[in-house]
C-alpha cells in the first residue's frame, strides 16, 4: 500500500520528506519513478498531468493539496474515487486576513492616498464613512466564506452572503440562487468572491453581474475575488472600470496564471494584482491533515471533507 504524489509546480521531493516523516510505514511514489501501480491506496494531487492517475485498480481516496478541486475535474481521465478537499484553519484564517485587508483598504480609501502620494498631493478629505456605512457582499458561503462574514461583521460592516443553495446563518443576511442574485448585488458596495469553479459558476463575475452592484453607496462598488480566476472575465471588469460603475478591483486570481506580463491589469490604475497568494496552503499543516485522514480510513473511519462530484466542490 502507498501514496502516490502527483503534482507540478512544487517542489515535489519537499512534500514526499514530510509525508514519509508522517507515515513511515507508508512507501511514498512519486509520477516521476516506476512504482507498483497495483499499489497505490491513496494519491495527493496538485495540478497533475491529465491522465496520470489512471491504472490505479486499489485506489481509495484523491487528495487535493490546496483548497479548490476544479483541477481534479477538468481531468477527463480521473478515476471514479473519492475526493476529499482541504478544510485547514490555518488557510481559512489568511483568506480572512486577506478580505479584510482589502475590504478595509476600500472603506479607509487607502488606494486613492497610495495614488496622491508620489504627486505630494495633501486633501484633507473629511469624508470617511464608518465600517457601518458599508455593505459587503460575500458570494460563497462555504467555511471562507462564512469565517470572512464573521470577522468583518466584528469590525462593523455591513454583511451578506449569497449561494447557490439557500443557508441559513445567524446574524446573516442571506441570499440564493438566481432568484436572489439581483437584490443581493443591489445592496453590495464590496463584491468578495470566494466562490468554487464549477460549470454553474465560471464567467460569474461578467458585465451583467458588475452593471448590478449598488450605484448608491457611499463607497465603491468594488471588487475582490479571492476565489478561482476561471470565475471572472476580465475583459468586462477593465469595461466597467473605464466606465465607472466599477471603482475599483482587487484580483487575486486570473483567468491564466501567472498573469501574462500584457495583461492591461498590471498597470490599470484602480486594479490591485496580488500573485494567486491571499490563502497559501501551509504545507505542514495540509501533510497533516491528509496523513490523519488515511489513518482514518486505515482504521475503517469514514474520509471527511468529501467532495460532491455532481456540484464539483
Amino acid at each position: 500500500m502507498s501514496l502516490l504524489l502527483a503534482m507540478s509546480g512544487w517542489h515535489i521531493e519537499d512534500w514526499r520528506a514530510r509525508f514519509q516523516a508522517l507515515l513511515p510505514e507508508m512507501p511514498i511514489v512519486t509520477l516521476g519513478e516506476p512504482f507498483d501501480r497495483r499499489a497505490v491506496h491513496y494519491v495527493a494531487s496538485w495540478k497533475h498531468p491529465p491522465g496520470s492517475l489512471t491504472g490505479l485498480p486499489n485506489l481509495a481516496a484523491i487528495f487535493s493539496l490546496g483548497a479548490g478541486v476544479d483541477f481534479l475535474f477538468a481531468d477527463d481521465k480521473l478515476p471514479e474515487a473519492p475526493i476529499a478537499r482541504v478544510v485547514d484553519p490555518d488557510l481559512t484564517t489568511r483568506m480572512s486576513e486577506y478580505v479584510v485587508l482589502h475590504c478595509l483598504m476600500y472603506l479607509r480609501q487607502q488606494h486613492r492616498y497610495m495614488r496622491q502620494q508620489p504627486a505630494k498631493l495633501w486633501e484633507d478629505d473629511r469624508d470617511q464613512p464608518a465600517a457601518r456605512a458599508l455593505r459587503v457582499g460575500i458570494m460563497g458561503l462555504g467555511e471562507l466564506g462564512l469565517d470572512a462574514a464573521r470577522k468583518l461583521k466584528a469590525i462593523g460592516f455591513d454583511v451578506a452572503g449569497w449561494s447557490r443553495s439557500p443557508k441559513s446563518v445567524e446574524g446573516l443576511a442571506t441570499f440564493c440562487g438566481e432568484d436572489g442574485m439581483r437584490a443581493f448585488l443591489a445592496r453590495t458596495d464590496i463584491l468578495v468572491s470566494l466562490l468554487p469553479l464549477t460549470q454553474e459558476t465560471r464567467g460569474i463575475i461578467n458585465a451583467d453581474l458588475l452593471d448590478s452592484l449598488a450605484q448608491d453607496g457611499r463607497l465603491g462598488p468594488f471588487l475582490i475575488n479571492a476565489g478561482r480566476g476561471g470565475l471572472q472575465v476580465e475583459a468586462d471588469i477593465l469595461a466597467a472600470l473605464d466606465a465607472g460603475t466599477l471603482k475599483g478591483a482587487t484580483l487575486d486570481v486570473f483567468e491564466t496564471e501567472p498573469l501574462p506580463s500584457d495583461s492591461p491589469l498590471w498597470s490599470h490604475p484602480l486594479v490591485t494584482v496580488t500573485p494567486h497568494n491571499a490563502a497559501m496552503s501551509e504545507p505542514e499543516a495540509i501533510a497533516s491533515l491528509i496523513a490523519q485522514q488515511i489513518r482514518r480510513m486505515e482504521a475503517g473511519e469514514p474520509l471527511q471533507h468529501v467532495v460532491d462530484p455532481a456540484r464539483g466542490y
